[in-house]
C-alpha cells in the first residue's frame, strides 16, 4: 500500500539509528556480519530515497564509542565494511555530499585516510548531505565541547577570550558540537524494536519527533521510510507553544504566502 506524503512538508533532516542487524542475521542462521553487510544495501536505498524526496540531511547512527566493546572479530568486520562501503557512486549518483562525525582518532588509519578521501570528492555535492556517526556517542560529544571551550579559554598562545558566564548560550554550546554544520534532526526513526536513544544526538533531539518501529534496518525499504515520515507529518511540532499559539503562526505563514 502506497503512503500520501505531503510534499511540502518533508523533514529537513532525518536522523536513524540503524538497528537489528545482528538479530536479522541471526534470524536467518547467519553471522552478525552478514547482517552488517545486508545493512549497506539499506543504506543505499534510504540515501536514494531521501535526496529523491528532498531531504537535506541524513544522519546514520553508524558504531558506537560503546561499540568498541563488542568482539573483536565483529568490529574488525565493521571497519572492513565501512572501508569497502564508501563507494563514490552513492554520493554521485544522488549528488550527495558525505560527512563523518565521532572519535575519529580510535578508527583504523585505513579508514581515517578512506573517510577523508570520500570527505573531498563530494565536498560539491549538494543535493542531499549525508552524516555517518561513527565511533560517536553524545555524551563524548558534549564532553568534547566543554573541553573544547576550556582549552580555548587557556590557550596560552592565543588572545584572552575573557569568556563571561552570560557568554555561555545554547548557540555557543551548539557551535562547538561536532553537528555544527547543519541543522537539528526533525525526525529521528529507530529501527529493530528497541524504544531507547542509546546516546545518539541527545542535544540535537530536543525537540524532535521521535518514531520506533519493529522492522529491522536491513528490511527497511522505501516504504518503511514513507510511514516514518507519515507519521511525522501527522504531528503538531509546537516547540514548547500552546496549540493555539501554534495554529496562529500557521495562519499568518499562509496568508502571508498567498499574498505574495
Amino acid at each position: 500500500m502506497t503512503t500520501e506524503l505531503d510534499m511540502k512538508r518533508i523533514p529537513t533532516h532525518i536522523a536513524i539509528i540503524m538497528d537489528g542487524n545482528g538479530r536479522w542475521a541471526n534470524e536467518r542462521g547467519k553471522e552478525r556480519s552478514y547482517g552488517h553487510q545486508a545493512g549497506v544495501e539499506a543504506v543505499r536505498r534510504i540515501t536514494s530515497e531521501c535526496t529523491r524526496l528532498g531531504v537535506k540531511y541524513l544522519t546514520l547512527y553508524t558504531f558506537s564509542t560503546e561499540n568498541w566493546n563488542r568482539p573483536a572479530d565483529e568490529v574488525a568486520a565493521l571497519m572492513g565494511l565501512v572501508l569497502t562501503s564508501l563507494e563514490d557512486e552513492i554520493f554521485m549518483k544522488n549528488n550527495v555530499r558525505f560527512r563523518v562525525i565521532g572519535d575519529l582518532s580510535r578508527i583504523p588509519e585505513a579508514v581515517q585516510q578512506k573517510l577523508r578521501l570520500t570527505e573531498e570528492h563530494t565536498a560539491k555535492n549538494d543535493a542531499m548531505t549525508m552524516v555517518v556517526a561513527l565511533s560517536y556517542s553524545s555524551r563524548w560529544e558534549i564532553t568534547e565541547a566543554v573541553r573544547n571551550i576550556v582549552n580555548e579559554v587557556n590557550d596560552p598562545n592565543g588572545s584572552p577570550k575573557g569568556l563571561r558566564t552570560e557568554d555561555i548560550t545554547e548557540d555557543f554550546v551548539a557551535e562547538h558540537l561536532q553537528t555544527r554544520f547543519m541543522p537539528d534532526p526533525d525526525l529521528l526513526i529507530r529501527t529493530g524494536g528497541e524504544l531507547r536513544i542509546s546516546n545518539y544526538l541527545l542535544w540535537q533531539i530536543a525537540y524532535a519527533e521521535l518514531y520506533f518501529c519493529d522492522t529491522y534496518w536491513p528490511d527497511f525499504d522505501e516504504q518503511e521510510l514513507h510511514r516514518a515520515i507519515a507519521s511525522y507529518q501527522q504531528r503538531q511540532r509546537r516547540f514548547g507553544k500552546t496549540e493555539a499559539q501554534v495554529e496562529e503562526e500557521e495562519t499568518k505563514q499562509d496568508t502571508e504566502t498567498d499574498n505574495a
